[in-house]
Protein backbone atom coordinates (compact mmCIF):
# COMPACT_ATOMS: atom_id res chain seq x y z
CA UNK A 1 0.00 0.00 0.00
CA UNK A 2 1.22 3.77 -1.09
CA UNK A 3 1.82 5.86 2.53
CA UNK A 4 3.69 8.66 2.34
CA UNK A 5 7.39 7.76 1.28
CA UNK A 6 6.25 6.19 -1.79
CA UNK A 7 3.71 9.25 -2.97
CA UNK A 8 6.70 11.85 -2.33
CA UNK A 9 8.43 9.65 -4.75
CA UNK A 10 5.11 9.66 -7.03
CA UNK A 11 5.58 13.59 -6.80
CA UNK A 12 9.01 13.56 -7.96
CA UNK A 13 8.29 11.85 -10.59
CA UNK A 14 5.12 13.63 -11.66
CA UNK A 15 7.65 16.56 -11.41
CA UNK A 16 10.09 14.81 -13.71
CA UNK A 17 7.71 13.60 -16.49
CA UNK A 18 4.82 16.13 -15.70
CA UNK A 19 5.75 19.67 -15.22
CA UNK A 20 5.96 22.55 -17.44
CA UNK A 21 4.53 19.93 -20.27
CA UNK A 22 0.99 21.16 -22.22
CA UNK A 23 -1.44 18.30 -21.97
CA UNK A 24 -2.47 17.19 -25.59
CA UNK A 25 -5.10 13.96 -24.95
CA UNK A 26 -6.63 12.69 -21.23
CA UNK A 27 -7.83 8.56 -21.31
CA UNK A 28 -9.54 7.90 -18.47
CA UNK A 29 -11.73 4.75 -16.99
CA UNK A 30 -15.11 6.12 -15.36
CA UNK A 31 -14.44 3.64 -12.25
CA UNK A 32 -11.81 6.24 -10.86
CA UNK A 33 -12.82 9.34 -11.66
CA UNK A 34 -14.73 10.04 -9.03
CA UNK A 35 -16.18 14.22 -8.83
CA UNK A 36 -16.49 14.52 -12.33
CA UNK A 37 -16.54 12.31 -16.04
CA UNK A 38 -14.02 11.71 -18.34
CA UNK A 39 -15.25 13.55 -21.31
CA UNK A 40 -14.92 16.61 -18.40
CA UNK A 41 -12.12 15.89 -17.43
CA UNK A 42 -10.59 15.86 -20.44
CA UNK A 43 -11.81 19.12 -21.59
CA UNK A 44 -10.35 20.47 -18.11
CA UNK A 45 -6.96 19.56 -18.82
CA UNK A 46 -6.67 19.45 -22.23
CA UNK A 47 -4.39 22.13 -23.32
CA UNK A 48 -3.34 23.36 -19.47
CA UNK A 49 0.05 23.14 -18.98
CA UNK A 50 1.01 21.07 -15.45
CA UNK A 51 3.00 22.98 -12.48
CA UNK A 52 5.11 22.04 -10.02
CA UNK A 53 3.19 19.04 -8.22
CA UNK A 54 2.95 18.76 -4.26
CA UNK A 55 2.16 16.46 -1.83
CA UNK A 56 -0.03 16.33 1.60
CA UNK A 57 -0.24 12.90 3.17
CA UNK A 58 -0.72 10.77 0.65
CA UNK A 59 -2.53 12.71 -1.38
CA UNK A 60 -0.78 14.07 -4.98
CA UNK A 61 -1.85 17.75 -5.96
CA UNK A 62 -0.82 18.10 -9.68
CA UNK A 63 -1.48 21.90 -10.76
CA UNK A 64 -2.24 23.42 -13.78
CA UNK A 65 -2.36 26.62 -15.04
CA UNK A 66 -6.61 26.46 -14.80
CA UNK A 67 -7.87 23.54 -12.34
CA UNK A 68 -5.56 21.08 -10.81
CA UNK A 69 -5.76 17.37 -10.84
CA UNK A 70 -5.85 14.93 -7.66
CA UNK A 71 -4.67 11.81 -6.95
CA UNK A 72 -4.77 9.23 -4.26
CA UNK A 73 -3.24 5.79 -5.01
CA UNK A 74 -5.43 3.46 -2.60
CA UNK A 75 -3.82 0.39 -2.32
CA UNK A 76 -2.35 -0.54 -5.36
CA UNK A 77 -1.49 2.47 -7.28
CA UNK A 78 1.70 3.60 -9.26
CA UNK A 79 2.95 6.14 -12.09
CA UNK A 80 4.41 4.78 -15.31
CA UNK A 81 5.87 6.93 -17.93
CA UNK A 82 5.42 5.42 -21.43
CA UNK A 83 9.53 5.19 -22.47
CA UNK A 84 10.22 3.23 -20.05
CA UNK A 85 7.09 0.71 -20.53
CA UNK A 86 5.96 1.48 -24.10
CA UNK A 87 2.55 -0.92 -24.32
CA UNK A 88 -0.41 0.17 -21.99
CA UNK A 89 -1.70 -2.07 -19.40
CA UNK A 90 -5.48 -3.07 -18.52
CA UNK A 91 -4.74 -1.28 -14.93
CA UNK A 92 -3.61 1.57 -16.46
CA UNK A 93 -7.09 4.03 -15.41
CA UNK A 94 -5.56 7.79 -16.64
CA UNK A 95 -3.74 8.59 -18.86
CA UNK A 96 -2.10 11.77 -19.86
CA UNK A 97 -1.00 12.28 -22.86
CA UNK A 98 2.17 14.79 -23.87
CA UNK A 99 4.08 15.42 -26.85
CA UNK A 100 6.87 13.45 -25.53
CA UNK A 101 4.82 10.51 -24.15
CA UNK A 102 1.86 9.39 -21.74
CA UNK A 103 2.49 9.68 -17.82
CA UNK A 104 -0.06 6.75 -16.87
CA UNK A 105 -2.18 6.31 -13.19
CA UNK A 106 -2.04 2.63 -13.02
CA UNK A 107 -3.86 0.65 -9.91
CA UNK A 108 -5.11 -2.68 -10.28
CA UNK A 109 -8.06 -2.36 -7.88
CA UNK A 110 -9.54 0.90 -8.43
CA UNK A 111 -9.24 2.00 -4.88
CA UNK A 112 -7.97 5.85 -4.44
CA UNK A 113 -8.58 7.86 -7.87
CA UNK A 114 -8.48 11.11 -9.61
CA UNK A 115 -10.22 14.24 -8.77
CA UNK A 116 -10.69 17.43 -10.88
CA UNK A 117 -10.52 20.90 -8.34
CA UNK A 118 -11.61 24.03 -10.95
CA UNK A 119 -10.26 26.40 -8.32
CA UNK A 120 -7.53 26.23 -4.93
CA UNK A 121 -10.87 26.67 -2.93
CA UNK A 122 -12.06 23.15 -4.52
CA UNK A 123 -8.86 21.05 -3.91
CA UNK A 124 -8.72 22.88 -0.19
CA UNK A 125 -12.43 21.39 -0.02
CA UNK A 126 -11.50 17.98 -1.36
CA UNK A 127 -8.49 18.00 1.16
CA UNK A 128 -10.31 19.91 4.22
CA UNK A 129 -10.70 16.44 5.88
CA UNK A 130 -6.96 15.62 5.97
CA UNK A 131 -4.82 16.60 9.39
CA UNK A 132 -1.43 18.17 9.00
CA UNK A 133 1.08 16.10 6.95
CA UNK A 134 2.81 13.78 8.92
CA UNK A 135 6.51 14.51 7.19
CA UNK A 136 5.88 18.53 7.75
CA UNK A 137 4.23 18.20 11.32
CA UNK A 138 6.38 19.69 14.69
CA UNK A 139 7.12 17.95 17.61
CA UNK A 140 5.11 20.66 19.21
CA UNK A 141 2.18 19.80 17.28
CA UNK A 142 2.53 16.52 17.40
CA UNK A 143 2.15 16.17 21.29
CA UNK A 144 -0.13 19.21 21.54
CA UNK A 145 -2.60 16.61 18.80
CA UNK A 146 -2.07 14.17 20.95
CA UNK A 147 -3.27 15.67 24.34
CA UNK A 148 -6.23 15.89 22.65
CA UNK A 149 -7.06 12.41 21.50
CA UNK A 150 -8.31 9.27 22.82
CA UNK A 151 -8.34 5.80 22.45
CA UNK A 152 -5.69 3.26 20.76
CA UNK A 153 -1.91 4.46 19.45
CA UNK A 154 -2.10 2.86 16.35
CA UNK A 155 -5.21 3.50 15.11
CA UNK A 156 -4.21 7.06 15.89
CA UNK A 157 -1.43 6.88 13.53
CA UNK A 158 -3.28 5.94 11.11
CA UNK A 159 -5.95 8.08 11.01
CA UNK A 160 -5.26 10.88 7.69
CA UNK A 161 -7.66 13.37 10.04
CA UNK A 162 -5.03 13.10 13.09
CA UNK A 163 -2.04 13.17 10.67
CA UNK A 164 -1.82 12.93 6.91
CA UNK A 165 0.48 9.90 5.66
CA UNK A 166 0.79 7.05 7.69
CA UNK A 167 -0.41 4.02 7.01
CA UNK A 168 -0.38 0.85 8.86
CA UNK A 169 3.60 -0.64 7.89
CA UNK A 170 4.63 2.92 8.75
CA UNK A 171 2.20 2.68 12.06
CA UNK A 172 3.94 -0.67 13.14
CA UNK A 173 7.77 0.43 12.35
CA UNK A 174 7.11 3.37 14.26
CA UNK A 175 5.72 2.11 17.30
CA UNK A 176 8.48 -0.98 17.35
CA UNK A 177 11.21 1.62 17.16
CA UNK A 178 9.42 3.71 19.83
CA UNK A 179 9.11 0.19 22.12
CA UNK A 180 5.62 0.97 22.61
CA UNK A 181 2.92 -1.63 22.19
CA UNK A 182 0.28 -1.61 19.32
CA UNK A 183 -2.79 -1.69 21.60
CA UNK A 184 -1.67 0.31 23.86
CA UNK A 185 -4.21 3.73 24.70
CA UNK A 186 -2.59 7.12 24.05
CA UNK A 187 -4.03 8.13 28.07
CA UNK A 188 -1.73 5.63 29.01
CA UNK A 189 1.32 6.80 27.39
CA UNK A 190 4.39 8.59 29.43
CA UNK A 191 5.87 12.25 28.10
CA UNK A 192 8.58 10.05 27.48
CA UNK A 193 7.16 7.21 25.15
CA UNK A 194 5.33 10.24 23.16
CA UNK A 195 8.30 11.90 22.81
CA UNK A 196 10.23 8.65 21.59
CA UNK A 197 6.60 7.82 19.21
CA UNK A 198 7.00 11.31 17.59
CA UNK A 199 11.33 10.89 16.92
CA UNK A 200 10.55 7.39 15.87
CA UNK A 201 8.25 8.52 13.20
CA UNK A 202 10.22 11.42 12.12
CA UNK A 203 13.04 9.48 11.51
CA UNK A 204 11.55 6.50 10.05
CA UNK A 205 9.45 9.18 7.11
CA UNK A 206 13.04 11.30 6.72
CA UNK A 207 15.18 8.51 5.90
CA UNK A 208 12.48 6.68 3.68
CA UNK A 209 12.01 10.02 1.55
CA UNK A 210 15.43 11.24 1.79
CA UNK A 211 17.37 7.76 0.96
CA UNK A 212 14.71 5.39 -0.58
CA UNK A 213 11.63 7.13 -1.59
CA UNK A 214 10.20 3.75 -0.33
CA UNK A 215 9.86 2.22 3.06
CA UNK A 216 13.14 0.30 3.18
CA UNK A 217 13.74 -3.01 4.80
CA UNK A 218 16.68 -2.61 6.20
CA UNK A 219 18.07 -5.13 8.60
CA UNK A 220 17.75 -3.44 11.65
CA UNK A 221 14.24 -2.63 11.19
CA UNK A 222 11.16 -4.54 11.68
CA UNK A 223 10.36 -4.29 8.16
CA UNK A 224 12.86 -6.06 7.10
CA UNK A 225 11.10 -9.49 9.22
CA UNK A 226 7.62 -7.73 8.88
CA UNK A 227 5.12 -10.77 7.29
CA UNK A 228 7.73 -12.98 7.03
CA UNK A 229 7.15 -16.76 8.80
CA UNK A 230 8.49 -17.65 12.24
CA UNK A 231 10.06 -14.20 12.26
CA UNK A 232 12.33 -12.60 15.23
CA UNK A 233 12.32 -9.32 16.45
CA UNK A 234 15.45 -7.78 14.99
CA UNK A 235 16.41 -6.13 18.15
CA UNK A 236 16.48 -8.65 20.57
CA UNK A 237 15.29 -12.03 18.67
CA UNK A 238 11.95 -13.06 19.89
CA UNK A 239 9.06 -14.73 18.19
CA UNK A 240 7.02 -11.64 16.32
CA UNK A 241 3.64 -11.54 17.16
CA UNK A 242 0.71 -10.51 15.24
CA UNK A 243 -2.39 -9.42 15.90
CA UNK A 244 -4.99 -7.23 14.54
CA UNK A 245 -5.32 -3.57 15.67
CA UNK A 246 -7.89 -0.84 13.96
CA UNK A 247 -8.95 -3.41 11.53
CA UNK A 248 -5.34 -4.33 10.01
CA UNK A 249 -2.59 -6.48 10.48
CA UNK A 250 -0.39 -5.85 12.82
CA UNK A 251 3.17 -7.11 13.79
CA UNK A 252 4.75 -6.25 17.19
CA UNK A 253 7.44 -7.39 19.64
CA UNK A 254 6.18 -9.35 23.27
CA UNK A 255 9.20 -8.31 24.30
CA UNK A 256 10.78 -5.15 23.50
CA UNK A 257 7.27 -3.36 23.11
CA UNK A 258 5.40 -2.20 26.47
Amino acid sequence: MPELPDVEHFRRFFLQHGTGKIVRGVEADPTIVRNTGPDALEEALRGRRFDEPSRHGKWLACPTDGPSLLLHFGMTGDLVWSRDEPDRHRWDRLILVFDDGELRYRNMRKLGGAWLAPSPAEANTILGGLGPDALALTQREFLERLRRRRGGTKAALMDQRFIAGVGHIIADETLWQARIHPQRSIESLSEDERLRLFRSMRKILRESVEHYDFIPRKRSWLSHVRGTRDAACPRCGTTLMRTVVAGRTTYFCPRCQE
